[in-house]
């Protein structure tokens, strides 16, 4: 020990370093022997194997470690010191010169980096290697041989390296695992984000093979051959900007402030050391790992032993360990210090700081560099009077964070350090940190304190800080305040930010009154009116116009002051025209408005001020000269004032103004301030036109200069620069003179410093015009210099020019020379590419940088090392073995590791990530193409995205590896997509959207990935950073309208704003209205009110989708203003209203021009205010518009009808009509009548048919049309019965059936799109008779629109043939019973067809057996194969039978994975089951039904009422919607189901968004009770409140809700307001929604009812009807135009008859198809029709077609008396069902007399023309029906509720079962039963008792209702009854119900709750919607049928 202490030249005991008492080194020698001596006796044989497990224990403070630990301790600790003295002995003899500050670099510089005192040494052995290399003479014998002895070596060093390296490596990743820890996600599916160094540990952990001995090469290269700069770490006087891109260290902060790297490697006091089992000793311990050594064993197994605390005091105590090592070499020494400097850390530290057992670890002093202890002490810098600029430069590199706080956020410190000059980059180093900003603008941006200084200059760097941080505000300052822009710019210095003021954005929508007034009109502030310019005066005349009257001119005395200066003598004239002539006072605050000023279209007709003129054509020229220089009369009238006369001089030059277009759109020289590529063909042509503005602003601009030559094309610019400057640089390159003004070469052009700092390219170019001889001095022969400007793409064109003058001097020098010895250099010699081929390498470097002119020997050097590892390494994949080169690869990475870990440490760059970057991306990109794990793909893409994409940019745009990565994104799965995605970096998801918008086409994501990927941007990324806005712009399709309404508030962004406008169109209404609602967040009503006329064309399209209580603020003349953008978008019908009253009912001058931009919204107006034009030019457009508005098919009211359409004097003589005149009105023609109609003559009808075939009459108008042309014209023949279109309905029956087969299939494909308009009659004659002929088979393509129609009978007998032809009879439209027919066929004939290939059968399909099906789903139970089978089920053209799904739900049930088929069941199948299968439902079951039916509502209407409350309410039960408010969400979630919850829970619907969406809301069912709870909430405060208080909006808004107010509420609503065209506005309204798919299977007939007599109430009440006395007036007499918008049975019957004849016979048919007339209505309408046409038996076939329900009300003799020849008359009475059985008998005997025929000879179309009329028959004459026209007609006949008895009924079944008809009834299959609907309850007790399940099934709803009560109880036993669907079983009466058994009551009660122990009435309140299996479109014409409508009928059951 002595021995030891001996060699610090020291005391024991005071253990101090002298350097001078240095011994040599045998003193170290002697010592080390006599170590060994020492430790000779007291090792092991096992020493070494166990000293990993003795370090350990000595690291981790335990004092059980045994005696050899103790002693290996206690020596290690004195060897120490003497180590560290050798070290700083070596240290000191490498002392370099000292740097600019004083100091002197490092041990590592000193030695690694070759910087200052070796590099003269390192440049003369690079020279003298390049020459050996030169003048080497080899040959190829020797290259080869030198080649082959390179091999050995390499291969035999590269085993020894692998075997030395393995287990040092093992170590080392051990170490960097514990002290790195690898990013995981956390139990939230979070994690940190890595950095470089934790994603290369991650791969090599994960097997990724980074290779990455190219980069190693690389690095080292730049670190030993690295281009020619000094290190510069801080911007200074002599080093502004270091060359490149700065090096930023790995624990630089992130731009939000988060530290990206919170884990420095070397940091000794870490408490976050990573788990064992999470490094290399996991699988060492657990065997996995191969090859790996003992000693690293045994090192794992120390390691396990330890506790977590143990763990870390290793950690810490070796670290200490290793850092004081490290330090004496990173550290200055102590010895290369001047002054009084205090010696190096490393050589003062005490060994014994390490700690001994049992004691606590001390800390030991850090190294000098720490910055926060020793330099950063930032309230020192308040205190001392100068604070170091350098200094101030280190802390902020190095405390990033706390730089910011204590410097950036404190503004007395900031301008304190700002007083020097030297920091004036604060200002953007500040600006783009994460201190607020808010603050700094505030401390900073005084600009009111600036124009209160306008001596003082603004700092350019002060302006570029607050233009960064305030650049919108300070924009619109200086655009509109003149004098604070002369401020500004007075400081030439900031002309680079001077603002474009011509492309400011339109004013915010939410504007600020009081900016509207300028700051210098304040005219209470001109005291010193002698200060008052004529500028000032000139503006507040042209803004202030009334004000600057007011305040000015009306004050004499202020007046005379200002008259005082002579300059203002015009001022006089002006006010006395104005106080003349004065200006109306504006309604609010406007600003100027070129457009209200030139409006040119007017100048021709009026006197335009001359000041107008000018003011035009000095801000509007190109207008100017379109709409004045152009146009002759303008131009003419404008000479006519002599102060016009120079309008001829600007006229005549047109091309100055052509050249004036082209500048202001090619020539923005704003925008090249920007970095941008401009076309050199641009620059070219603003040079020509524009040479002064050019020279100006592009010459003179430094920014614009550099930007423009980035692009080479463009380096004509710096000859063309140096032509045009005012100060030319001479020939011969003297620089006497002095350049632009301001610029001095021998100050400015400092090219010594330009090494460190590459000029821009405006002084590059300034120094080479005028300082030229300097410039080629200095700069070409510095080819290090030369090397680094060729790097920069502005400043390529200095090697080209320094070639040239060396060339030139060179050829000077020796021809000049008597005797030359040396001849011209080659300029294109390059030394690298010349040493690689006299070498013999092939090369794939790019040598471009090296052989560039001035290219360094250390860049031709780096080249050939490069060349040269290239060749070894395609040889070493021969000679390397792959586990020598797995080792060596591992090695080379964990290098990169330790690489990137020092850069981190010691804040320099060591070139390693340039260097690895491409490697790393191609490594990653690999992984991702072979790894199949996605968690592990995950979490690279998660975890490392932020630094993957730091990677992945350059300068230009994105790698193609880089575009891999980022494809990866495209595939995540969408469970893992948001947490991924919102764990992204802003760029990363720039990145994304890039990838996206280039392929999104390819990519074909599905809709739920991009709604999630929306939905995280919008939420996550977009809250950070709105800029991200438009590049979101292709996704807004995807974004949920939840999504859009968590926007954050980015309204007033014009960018944002501008996007959303854009893509507006292509959105859904539901996204436009999130949108709208997003907007819509506060603005409050005052700021539409106060915003600009021009508020909606500054908003745009957004404007339209505003919710209505705010939409209603807008004035008229903002509409009017905005009309052209509202009329581009989907307005809803009220805002279309609201917009034509308000400008239609505000303004009484609109020209017709503003009509023709209403366009239809003017049908929207109110009669009265349109006919205020009435006799005005205008109207003519009016009428045009109204008249394309009903062509359109608009509702329009009657009262617009009549005035507008029908008040013409030609109408009044329809025969006087020319052809074209009556095609023009072909649309009118039903809205006239039967009387006009009649009036027009034959011929005019047949020219005007190609108009007239295309308009939709009635039967009986068609009739008329029909039967006139027919008087002239054969429309039978051959091509003319097509020509009709939809008048074929006129057709007569009889005049069908007389056609031939032929003549019929060939009109059929015109009359295709028609035939749901013929009578049920006219279809039966058609399709009977077609089916008839055995061609038809081969035709079925022109059947198809009647097969809905076609009988079963007829099909029966072809069946063989259509499956014969099976490919095209499976494409057909067939019904349920046509389906089975032909399925029963195909089962018969083609059994292998179902079995091999059952999909095939396509539409045939419906038509299925159960026992066939359920063997389909047997055969093959798949969960694949069974979605196939539903797929196919629900893309059949009609409804299912109820069996059908009744037996999927039974089989499918029994499938384990039944709850994964919901939604591929579809809603018809899922609705099937039973509410007790639903109850079972699970909550993710129950939300996938609940999904299933929002998605297609339309099967649910059909279900019984009962059955629709029941399954809604345990849809509710699951949603937990019992209790709280009834929100939006949960309503919409809820879809058209949302009105079907209980009433405690509809109540307490959220009201604001009962009041915001009434227009949805008026597109859904309502009961009875939910009527009455709507009624309530519209008359809350909180709504509409009390009726009296509403007015013509609320109405508007209310709309027909207003018919659910009780009557005393709807009579305290204000008179006024229910005007006539309200009130058919109401019910036109209702109409719609009853005819719609939701009305036509909402209501009941008891709901229908109330409904109609509360709108019956409204009309008569406010009409004045119900308030007759002797002062009322006379109640109107309605028109038919009025009847047509309301109901006939509204209106009183008085009313009805007191109309003229013409009008009463034109709305006949009406009123007979009027369902809700009473008796005694009818009775009065029946005597009005025998006053116009007389007696009953005088009734023309046409009058008794139009009488419908009126014929009730006729005699049993007037009965018998009718002209019943013809079906259209009898159908018209066939169809009423209301008939009493004598009067059935009546109307069935006069049929047959009038007919002439016998009930025998009776066809199927004469039946089913007489529909219920059929019971009037006795029963012996039923008996002699043909029973086949009967069957025939049975498909019709079925679906009428007929009123026969029970023996009529069993006549005409007895029919059915003929044998020519359907056979006998126990064939009877489910076909059949469909088809004959009601009349299976006419079957025999015996018959009906044997019915099997199949039959049963088949009986329809109707025909069970009918069944007498005892024959019900009779036939059905209990088992029968249980076979019963639950519509069967809801159909069953309270009679049959009570004449049951209680077994029988107990089967019933099962079908009906089996969810229940009490059976249940749900035969209540059942929706009409409930017929079984028929098509939807013959279940509405039934209905329709049933009102004698002029519709397709339901007489076809099933399909």
């Amino acid at each position: 020990m002595n021995q030891i202490h001996s060699l610090t030249g020291g005391d024991a005991n005071t253990r101090r370093f002298d350097v001078s008492s240095f011994p040599d080194f045998s003193t170290y020698y002697d010592l080390l022997s006599n170590l060994l001596g020492v430790f000779q006796p007291m090792v092991r044989e096992r020493y070494l194997e166990d000293f990993p497990k003795m370090l350990v224990c000595i690291l981790s403070g335990r004092q059980d470690c045994g005696l050899e630990a103790e002693l290996t301790k206690t020596v290690s600790l004195e060897l120490g010191k003497p180590l560290l003295v050798l070290v700083s002995s070596l240290r000191a003899q490498t002392c370099p010169p000292l740097g600019s500050d004083g100091e002197s670099n490092s041990f590592l510089r000193a030695y690694i980096s070759m910087r200052e005192a070796a590099s003269a040494a390192l440049q003369g052995f690079q020279q003298t290697l390049t020459n050996i290399l030169s003048n080497l003479p080899l040959s190829g014998k020797l290259i080869s041989a030198v080649s082959g002895l390179v091999d050995v070596a390499v291969t035999y060093v590269s085993n020894v390296m692998a075997t030395v390296l393995q287990t040092p490596m093992d170590y080392i990743q051990i170490a960097l695992q514990f002290g790195i820890k690898i990013p995981s996600l956390d139990g939230k599916e979070i994690c940190e984000q890595g950095d470089l160094k934790q994603l290369i540990l991650w791969g090599i952990n994960n097997n990724v093979s980074w290779s990455f001995s190219n980069s190693i090469i690389d690095i080292l290269l730049d670190i030993f051959l690295g281009p020619e700069q000094s290190i510069c770490t801080y911007p200074g006087p002599n080093c502004q900007n270091p060359p490149g891109v700065p090096f930023q260290g790995s624990s630089s902060e992130a731009k939000d402030g988060t530290d990206l790297h919170p884990n420095i490697l070397l940091k000794c006091d870490r408490h976050n050391l990573v788990e064992l089992n999470d490094t290399l000793c996991a699988d060492i311990l657990m065997g996995s790992r191969v090859g790996s050594s003992t000693s690293v064993h045994t090192f794992c197994q120390a390691l396990s032993s330890l506790t977590p605390n143990q763990t870390e005091q290793v950690w810490s105590n070796m670290c200490y360990v290793i850092k004081t090592l490290v330090s004496s070499l990173l550290s200055k020494s102590s010895d290369c210090s001047v002054g009084d400097t205090q010696p190096s850390p490393a050589v003062n530290l005490s060994f014994e700081t390490l700690p001994i057992p049992g004691s606590a670890p001390q800390r030991v002093v850090r190294e000098a560099s720490n910055l926060k202890q020793l330099a950063c002490n930032y309230n020192n810098w308040l205190e001392n009077e100068v604070v170091d600029a350098v200094l101030v430069s280190l802390c902020s590199d190095n405390e990033n964070r706390e730089f910011v706080k204590q410097v950036c956020n404190n503004a007395t410190l900031m301008r304190k350090l700002l007083s020097n000059q030297m920091n004036s980059w604060l200002y953007g180093y500040c600006a783009n940190s994460s201190a607020d900003p808010g603050y700094m603008v505030s401390q900073f941006c005084l600009y009111e304190q600036w124009i209160n200084q306008p001596t003082v200059l603004v700092d350019p760097s002060l302006l570029e800080f607050c233009m960064t941080l305030d650049g919108s505000r300070l924009t619109q300052l200086i655009c509109d305040h003149t004098g604070f822009f002369v401020l500004l710019f007075s400081n030439p210095e900031n002309g680079r930010f001077l603002p474009n003021c011509t492309s400011l954005p339109p004013p915010l929508p939410f504007p600020n009154m009081n900016s509207l007034i300028l700051d210098y009109c304040r005219y209470s502030e001109w005291h010193d009116v002698m200060q008052i310019t004529v500028d000032v005066l000139s503006q507040c005349i042209l803004l202030d116009q009334s004000g600057f009257t007011k305040e000015v001119c009306s004050n004499k005395t202020f007046l005379n002051s200002l008259l005082r200066n002579k300059e203002n003598a015009w001022l006089e004239s002006h006010c006395k025209s104005s106080l003349t002539f004065p200006l109306p006072e504006p309604t609010q605050p406007h600003a100027f408005n070129l457009a209200s000023w030139c409006d040119y279209y007017t100048w021709g007709d009026r006197r335009v001020d001359d000041s107008v003129v000018a003011l035009c054509w000095e801000y509007d020229q190109l207008a100017f000269q379109k709409n004045v220089c152009c146009k002759a009369s303008v131009f003419e009238k404008l000479l006519q004032n002599p102060l016009n006369k120079w309008v001829t001089s600007v006229c005549t030059d047109t091309k100055k103004i052509e050249e004036i277009a082209v500048l202001s759109q090619v020539c923005k020289y704003s925008d090249w301030t920007r970095p941008i590529i401009v076309d050199m063909t641009d620059l070219a042509l603003c040079t020509e036109i524009d040479p002064l503005n050019f020279t100006s602003k592009v010459c003179a601009n430094d920014t614009i200069l550099q930007n423009l030559l980035a692009n080479q094309d463009n380096a004509w610019l710096i000859q063309y620069c140096a032509n045009h400057s005012n100060r030319v640089v001479s020939p011969d390159g003297n620089k006497g003179q002095v350049g632009p003004t301001g610029f001095n070469p021998s100050e400015q052009c400092q090219y010594s410093s330009w090494s460190i700092s590459l000029p821009d390219a405006a002084l590059l170019t300034l120094c080479w015009q005028h300082d030229q001889t300097s410039f080629v001095s200095s700069i070409c022969p510095n080819t290090g210099l030369l090397f680094l400007l060729s790097r920069e793409p502005s400043s390529l064109w200095v090697g080209s020019m320094c070639t040239t003058y060396t060339d030139y001097i060179t050829s000077t020098n020796s021809s000049s020379s008597t005797t030359p010895t040396t001849t011209p250099t080659d300029p294109n010699f390059c030394l690298a590419r010349s040493l690689v081929r006299q070498l013999n390498w092939t090369c794939s470097a790019d040598f471009t940088s090296a052989c560039q002119p001035g290219a360094s020997q250390n860049m031709a050097l780096q080249m050939v090392v490069r060349c040269w590892v290239e060749n070894r390494r395609t040889r070493g994949n021969d000679v390397l073995t792959p586990p020598v080169t797995k080792i060596l690869e591992q090695a080379v990475s964990i290098t990169v590791v330790i690489l990137l870990a020092l850069e981190e440490a010691q804040n320099t760059s060591l070139h390693v990530t340039e260097n690895i970057r491409l490697n790393v991306l191609v490594s990653v990109v690999h992984y991702l193409e072979k790894e199949n794990n996605f968690d592990k793909k995950r979490l690279l893409l998660q975890c490392f995205g932020r630094v993957l994409t730091s990677l992945m940019q350059t300068a230009r745009d994105v790698t193609s590896n880089g575009f891999s990565v980022i494809k990866e994104y495209f595939s995540i799965p969408l469970s893992s997509l948001s947490s991924v995605l919102s764990s992204a970096h802003i760029t990363t998801v720039r990145l994304i959207l890039q990838y996206y918008s280039i392929n999104k086409d390819t990519l074909q994501l599905p809709a739920k990935y991009l709604s999630t990927m929306v939905s995280v941007l919008f939420q996550v990324h977009l809250v950070k950073d709105d800029s991200l806005f438009p590049e979101l712009a292709p996704l807004l399709a995807a974004a949920s309208p939840a999504d859009i309404g968590a926007l954050p508030s980015l309204q007033n962004n014009n960018n944002v704003r501008e996007t959303i406008n854009r893509y507006l169109g292509d959105l859904t209404p539901d996204q436009r209205q999130a949108f709208g609602l997003w907007y819509n967040r506060g603005l409050l009503p005052s700021n539409i009110i106060r915003a600009q006329q021009s508020f909606i064309r500054d908003t745009g399209n957004l404007i339209a989708y505003l919710p209505f209580y705010n939409f209603q603020h807008l004035s008229p003349a903002q509409l009017l203003d905005g009309l052209d953008v509202l009329q581009k978008n989907s307005l809803t019908s009220l805002k279309q209203e609201f917009i034509a009253h308000s400008i239609i009912g505000t303004y009484r001058n609109l020209t017709a021009q503003d009509f023709t931009r209403l366009g239809n919204l003017s049908c929207l107006a109110d009669p009265e205010d349109l006919l205020v034009y009435k006799g005005t030019v205008v109207f003519s457009t009016i009428r045009d518009i109204v008249m394309n508005c009903s062509r359109e098919g608009l509702s329009l009211p009657s009262r617009l009808i009549s005035s507008v359409l029908l008040n013409s004097t030609e109408l009044k003589v329809p025969s006087s009509l020319r052809p074209d005149q009556l095609a023009e009105i072909g649309h009118l023609l039903p809205s006239l009548g039967v009387t006009f109609l009649q009036g027009v003559t034959p011929l005019q009808l047949l020219a005007a048919l190609p108009a007239l075939k295309s308009v939709s009459f009635s039967p009986a108008q068609a009739s008329i049309i029909v039967d006139k042309m027919s008087s002239v014209s054969t429309l039978t023949a051959p091509g003319q019965l097509q020509q009709l279109g939809s008048l074929i309905v006129g057709i007569k029956t009889e005049t069908l059936l007389t056609l031939t087969s032929d003549r019929l299939l060939s009109s059929l494909p015109a009359m295709a799109q028609h035939t749901p308009g013929l009578s049920p009659p006219q279809a039966n004659a058609i399709s009977t008779k077609l089916w008839g002929f055995p061609e038809v088979i081969s035709r079925q393509d022109d059947m198809e629109p009647l097969l809905y129609c076609t009988p079963l009978l007829s099909i029966l007998s072809r069946t063989r043939l259509l499956v014969n032809n099976i490919t095209t009879a499976s494409t057909k439209p067939w019904n349920t019973q046509q389906a089975e027919a032909i399925f029963n066929e195909v089962l018969e004939t083609k059994p292998n067809l179902i079995k091999q290939d059952f999909l095939s059968l396509g539409t045939v399909g419906q038509g299925v057996s159960c026992k066939v099906l359920q063997e389909r789903f047997s055969s093959d139970s798949t969960p694949t194969s069974v979605r196939r089978i539903l797929f196919f089920l629900r893309q059949q053209p009609g409804l299912l039978h109820t069996s059908l799904k009744k037996c999927v739900i039974e089989k499918l049930y029994q499938f384990e994975f039944f709850s994964e088929l919901l939604k591929d069941l579809g809603a018809e199948i899922a609705l099937s089951m039973p509410v007790s299968t639903v109850k079972k439902f699970p909550s993710d079951m129950m939300d996938a039904l609940r999904k299933v039916i929002v998605q297609d509502p339309h099967h649910f209407l059909l279900l019984s009422r009962t059955k629709q409350e029941l399954l809604v309410d345990k849809l509710v039960q699951g949603m937990s919607m019992y209790t709280g408010v009834f929100t939006e969400q949960e309503f919409r979630s809820l879809g058209i189901m949302a009105t079907f919850v209980v009433d405690e829970v509809f109540i307490q619907l959220d009201r604001s968004f009962f009041i915001n969406n009434l227009d949805f809301l008026r597109g859904l069912c309502y009961s009875s009770s939910k009527m009455d709870i709507v009624a309530r909430i519209l008359q809350e405060p909180a709504a509409f409140g009390p009726v009296n208080n509403w007015n013509q909006t609320t109405i508007s808004q209310v709309d027909w809700f207003l018919f659910f107010l009780p009557d005393n509420k709807l009579q305290e609503i204000p008179l006024a307001l229910m005007t006539v065209g309200r009130i058919e506005k109401l019910f036109m309204s209702h109409r719609r929604w009853a005819r719609g798919d939701v009305g036509i299977f909402c209501s009941d007939e008891n709901e229908r009812r109330r409904l109609f007599e509360k709108q019956q109430f409204v009309l008569q009440f406010f009409l004045g009807f119900l308030k007759m006395n002797a002062g009322s007036s006379t109640p109107m007499v309605p028109t038919c135009e009025i009847l047509h918008t309301t109901a006939p049975s509204a209106w009183t019957s008085n009313s009805l008859t007191s109309m003229s004849s013409s009008a009463f016979s034109n709305c006949l048919e009406l009123m007979g198809r009027d369902p809700f007339l009473a008796s005694y209505q009818r009775v009065q309408l029946l005597n009005k029709v025998k006053q116009i046409y007389g007696p009953a038996s005088s009734f023309s076939r046409s009058v008794i077609a139009q009488l419908g329900g009126i014929a009730l009300e006729l005699s049993l003799g007037e009965l018998s008396s009718l002209r019943l020849t013809e079906r259209s008359s009898i159908a018209a009475l066939g169809a009423v069902r209301t008939w009493n059985n004598i009067q059935l008998s009546a109307l069935f005997t006069n049929v047959l007399n009038s007919t002439k025929q016998s009930p025998s000879q009776l066809d199927s179309s004469m039946l089913v023309a007489m529909g219920y009329i059929v019971c009037g028959a006795k029963t012996t004459e039923m008996n002699s029906f043909n029973a086949v026209e009967f069957s025939k007609a049975v498909l019709w006949l079925g679906q009428l509720k007929l009123s026969c008895s029970e023996e009529q009924l069993q006549v005409l079944v007895g029919l059915l079962a003929h044998s020519l008809a359907f056979g006998p009834i126990s064939s009877w299959g489910t076909d059949v039963f469909i088809e004959i609907g009601v009349l299976a309850a006419g079957l025999p007790d015996m018959a009906m008792s044997a019915l099997v399940k199949e039959q049963i099934e088949g009986m329809t709803s109707a025909a069970v209702s009918m069944i007498p009560p005892k024959k019900f109880a009779v036939v059905f036993n209990q088992k029968q009854i249980g076979m019963f669907s639950y519509e069967q079983a809801t159909a069953v009466t309270k009679d049959q119900l009570s004449a049951l058994s209680d077994v029988q009551k107990r089967a019933l009660a099962l079908v009906l709750t089996p969810w229940e122990d009490r059976p249940l009435n749900v035969r209540v309140g059942k929706s009409l919607g409930l017929a079984l299996s028929h098509s939807p479109l013959c279940l509405i014409l039934g209905l329709l049928m049933l009102l004698v409508l002029p519709c397709p009928d339901p007489i076809c059951p099933g399909s």
